[in-house]
């Protein structure tokens, strides 16, 4: 299975996997509207690859089986004060 893999000009870090390269039929509109003009960043062989960096393989595979694409948002950032304060048992309390 090659899918195509798409990057968002509007949303930083955000990538678009379809099942074949510029077919975005089974894409929502709504989800295209907000990602912006896709741009192309590979084509890509799934069943040669056994993990991606940042998504769950086996879920990027079901979801283009059955939906006809995957969308992929960049992690939720962290507030390294916060996680710091945490960890050193800091309250304001």
């Amino acid at each position: 299975m090659i899918c195509a893999v798409y990057k968002s000009r509007l949303k930083p870090d955000s990538y678009l996997f379809v099942e074949k390269r510029n077919e975005f039929e089974r894409v929502p509109e709504p989800l295209m509207k907000m990602f912006g003009t896709p741009e192309l960043v590979m084509l890509l062989p799934l069943n040669k690859r056994e993990h991606l960096a940042l998504a769950d393989i086996e879920k990027v595979k079901v979801e283009l089986a059955e939906k006809g694409y995957y969308l992929q948002l960049p992690p939720p950032s962290v507030n390294l004060l916060d996680e710091y304060k945490k960890e050193i048992g800091y309250s304001r309390d």
